[in-house]
Formats: structure tokens, C-alpha cells, sequence
């Protein structure tokens, strides 16, 4: 099946690690020219295989996605370019451990700003393009699974998350009819930073078994994920929340029960 993405321009934030990395190499292998943008360029090359079987790479903008003059020139760059702007996935977001009670007013103010404030104001720039052309757009962003359950640890980033399902849904009302906009509800992936997270490898591994999928997600599932959402596949998908976390997460109270499962 056609995805429809062969040729599109895509931007992708954050796109040059983790996650990001996933989804920008996902919209490669669909056919689209791939931008990123981050504060820094990737360690690596972000390279994968196109339909033809050509080996492209993604391009890289310096853009810091909490400053509306950066993200207003990312885009003019992108239009001058390329003369339009097809997708916009808002990945660029996350969040260090914190407990809420010792964190900063700062703090608390910087998380929100990054993983709420900045997706809007990616999405409204982008937006002023795709009301202009005649295909319109489609914009995908990346939620969480801690935006609807508690998020211990990362409050603040789980209260954006929740926020971002919301402005998801909210923008789908207001831009229709040109341009979608949808989210990914990402469950637990595993990237090059996981051991930050679950420590070595077998914790990495035993919090896996605990998905009902018996892993944790790659990348590139939450990639394909954006893709099919950004594709005419999706072409009548808008305002709805995909969400990604392979069965999601075993009750706490299975754990604690001594009934013997047959």
C-alpha cells in the first residue's frame, strides 16, 4: 500500500536521536525528504535505505523549538528551500527525574515550556504554511502514556503530555479542513539511553517482560506509527490519539496477588 510520502518535506524535531532518530529514518524509508531540527547535530549520520534503494540522509537546521524567532526562520528556511511543508512531527520534548516536591519554580516552568508550549508553537508556524497550499498538512505529535497515568518522578512532564493530547484534539477542530493533526501516545521505548533509565542490560531486559509484547518498543515502531498517521493512508484520522505501547503495562495489583494464575 502507498503511503503517499514519496517526495513529501517533512520536519521532523528532534529527529536526530532516540526516537526522533526512528521517526526521521521511517519518513526516509517512505520517500520523504527529511528535516530535523535540534540544538545540536547528531553524533552520527541519520541515514536510511529509500524505496528505490538509495541510501538518504536527513537535513539538519539549528533551532531551539522553545524560541518562536528560531522557529519562525526554520520554517521560512524549509519554504525557500524546498517551496513547501508537507509534515510536522513534534517530537523534541523529555524530561530529567525530579521529584515534584524538590523541584524548582524553574524547573517545573522549563519542562512544561518544552514538551507543551513548543509543539504549539511549531505546529502554529507550520500551520500558516499548510492553510496556504492546496494538499494542506498533516501534523503528528509525540505524546506519552504518562499523560494519562501517573507519572512519579517527571509530574510536570506527564501534566504536558496530558496537555498535548488536549491541544492535539483542540487543533484538529480549529485547522480542519487542510491540515490533520493527530498524536502518538508512546509507551516505554527502548534507545541508546536506556540504561539511564533501567540500568544495565538485564534491567533493560526485565522491564520488557513486563509489556505484554515482551519488549519495549524500538524507534522505529513509533515511527512507523507517525508515518501511517502522516500518510493518506490516515487521510480521514484527525484529532485522534495512536497510542503505541505494545499492550501497555501489567496492574501493579497481578504483581502483589498470591492467586496462582492458571
Amino acid at each position: 500500500m502507498k503511503t503517499g510520502l514519496d517526495g513529501a518535506i517533512v520536519l521532523v524535531t528532534g529527529g536526530v536521536r532516540g526516537v526522533g532518530a526512528g521517526i526521521s529514518r521511517a519518513f526516509l524509508r517512505a520517500g520523504a525528504t527529511v528535516v530535523t531540527c535540534a540544538r545540536r547535530p547528531a553524533d552520527e549520520p541519520v541515514e536510511e535505505v529509500g524505496p528505490d534503494g538509495i541510501t538518504v540522509g536527513i537535513e539538519f537546521t539549528e533551532c531551539d523549538v522553545r524560541d518562536p524567532e528560531q522557529i519562525r526562520a526554520m520554517i521560512a528556511g524549509i519554504v525557500d528551500a524546498h517551496g513547501r511543508l508537507d509534515v510536522v512531527v513534534n517530537n523534541a520534548g523529555g524530561s530529567p527525574f525530579a521529584l515534584a516536591a524538590d523541584a524548582s519554580p524553574k524547573f517545573h516552568s522549563k519542562i512544561v515550556e518544552l514538551n507543551l508550549l513548543s509543539p504549539l508553537l511549531v505546529s502554529q508556524a507550520a500551520n500558516a504554511v499548510m492553510q496556504t497550499q492546496a494538499s494542506g498538512g498533516a501534523i503528528v505529535n509525540i505524546s506519552s502514556v504518562s499523560g494519562s497515568r501517573p507519572s512519579p518522578g517527571t509530574a510536570a512532564y506527564g501534566a504536558a503530555k496530558a496537555g498535548v493530547d488536549s491541544l492535539t484534539s483542540s487543533l484538529a477542530v480549529e485547522w480542519a479542513p487542510k491540515v490533520r493533526v493527530n498524536a502518538v501516545v508512546v509507551g516505554l521505548v527502548e534507545t541508546e539511553l536506556s540504561h539511564l533509565h533501567y540500568g544495565d542490560e538485564d534491567g533493560v531486559a526485565a522491564v520488557g517482560k513486563t509489556v505484554p509484547l515482551g519488549r519495549m518498543a524500538r524507534p522505529e515502531d513509533i515511527g512507523n506509527s507517525a508515518v501511517f498517521l502522516a500518510s493518506s493512508l490516515a487521510e480521514y484520522v484527525s484529532g485522534s490519539t495512536l497510542t503505541v505501547h505494545g499492550g501497555g503495562e501489567r496492574p501493579a495489583f497481578l504483581a502483589a496477588s498470591t492467586k496462582e494464575n492458571s
